[in-house]
């Protein structure tokens, strides 16, 4: 079999993946930050590692591959939106993340070897902290303990940014304490009524960067394979987990850097403000899980994806194609067609592949339909049986379990006497060719004729 082959921001090439132990391949992925329902931005970074993790388990083998992905469940947003819906930090969380862990499910995703969650881990962030004052890379003021970007000659790196560029206020949160604009929060004091620890800088809590590097020590060692995320990630993000983990532990974080482009909804920026802003829970009511998964994987993982209605239709179109050649079985994916993986994740070249496949199966080549799904397979795809998939797919575009799910909703709505609640997930239905009846004790459903 050639070799991984992986575009690494480090250094701008793409580069031969050589692992540090192959018998111990580590990867660190940057989770959601659990404020409010993730979107389809938070849904590119989760497909794209969750190949990857499936190519490094399938080269390497599964017992040989840790997976890290982190939730963050302790930040500003967080504490805004906890403020703002008047619920308590630890149950919006708890919420998000169940709701999230929905969404991997939904995506086709696997679960990683671990999950840690920042909360958990804020004993490891106050021993770096201490470890990164006492060697004079960090200091204290009112309260706050800062990185001082000055006394690591390396940084910007990764993100091909000088300590010029940043005195300047490129992005960066400036502050009249600081020594130097650039310098970034490890510690921050707690407000009123705020989450907060103690520490020996007083009660406070963590900045967001110094989790990351906390988790990944624990779990992956100080040093390891692979670093990933959305590209927004890059700065300040990475950038400063790159400083505060060398300084701390003198030795390199990650040797590769990989990170997916970004999301654009109809050629602009997601947004709010822009009403564009699209969740995976609202994705749910319309589309099948492999049409979102399948849509996200016609770009190249490093380049910009632009979200609209075309390429999910085209995707939707594909796997009613590709579905007709469904076998129920667990067929071996042949090196030949893994290949086109091996060269970085070149997945919209594997997917012409498919395409290829499926001609083939067209003219009676069973051993191209068989390869057909092992290719579908082995991308998350073909999570339901041909009969699921077009008797889903044809007469409705809501799943079952989704269907279950309106229905407790609807009946729970009823029992408080919401009832324009209640007719809205009826008719919901009704126009997605769903017809609920009311017995008794409970509700049955049925395909419109």
């Amino acid at each position: 079999m050639q070799s991984l082959v992986l575009s690494n921001t480090l250094s701008k090439k793409k580069e031969v993946f050589k692992p540090l132990d192959k018998n111990n391949i580590r990867m660190y992925v940057c989770g959601p930050t659990v404020y409010d329902f993730p979107h389809i931005g938070n849904a590119r970074p989760l497909i794209v590692f969750d190949v990857l993790f499936r190519v490094l388990k399938k080269i390497f083998g599964g017992d040989s591959v840790t997976y890290v992905r982190n939730i963050t469940d302790i930040d500003d947003k967080i504490i805004k939106s906890s403020n703002e819906k008047n619920i308590e930090f630890k149950k919006l969380t708890e919420e998000i993340t169940k709701s999230f862990h929905e969404d991997c499910k939904f995506l086709g995703c696997l679960k990683p070897t671990f999950e840690p969650k920042a909360t958990d881990h804020i004993d490891q962030m106050i021993e770096i902290i201490d470890t990164l004052l006492n060697k004079k890379y960090a200091y204290e003021q009112k309260g706050h303990v800062f990185f001082d970007i000055s006394k690591f000659p390396s940084y910007g790196s990764l993100s091909k940014k000088t300590i010029k560029d940043l005195n300047a206020g490129s992005r960066v949160e400036i502050s009249k304490i600081k020594k130097n604009p650039g310098d970034f929060v490890l510690w921050k004091p707690s407000k009123y009524n705020e989450p907060s620890w103690d520490s020996k800088y007083g009660k406070g809590r963590p900045g967001w960067h110094i989790e990351c590097s906390a988790m990944s020590k624990k779990y992956l060692n100080t040093s390891f394979d692979i670093h990933g995320g959305g590209l927004d990630l890059v700065f300040p993000h990475h950038e400063n987990e790159i400083a505060q983990s060398f300084c701390a532990n003198e030795k390199f974080l990650a040797k590769y850097w990989i990170h997916n482009g970004y999301v654009t909804v109809n050629k602009k920026k997601m947004a709010k403000s822009e009403n564009n802003f699209i969740t995976i829970n609202d994705l749910k009511k319309k589309y099948n899980g492999q049409t979102i998964r399948l849509a996200m994987l016609f770009t190249h993982y490093t380049q910009p994806f632009d979200w609209n209605e075309k390429i999910l239709k085209d995707a939707k179109i594909t796997l009613d194609k590709w579905y007709e050649f469904y076998i129920d079985d667990n067929i071996k994916i042949n090196e030949n067609n893994l290949t086109f993986l091996l060269d970085d994740l070149n997945i919209p070249n594997m997917i012409t592949n498919i395409h290829k496949l499926y001609n083939y199966a067209k003219e009676g080549d069973l051993e191209s339909a068989k390869q057909l799904n092992a290719s579908c397979k082995f991308l998350g795809l073909f999570s339901q049986n041909k009969e699921t998939w077009f008797k889903f797919n044809k007469k409705t575009s809501i799943k079952p379990e989704e269907i279950n799910s309106l229905i407790n909703e609807r009946n729970n709505a009823r029992k408080n006497k919401n009832f324009k609640k209640s007719d809205e997930i009826r008719d919901y239905l009704l126009k997605n060719n769903i017809l609920l009846e009311d017995e008794a004790n409970e509700t049955k459903w049925k395909f419109k004729e």
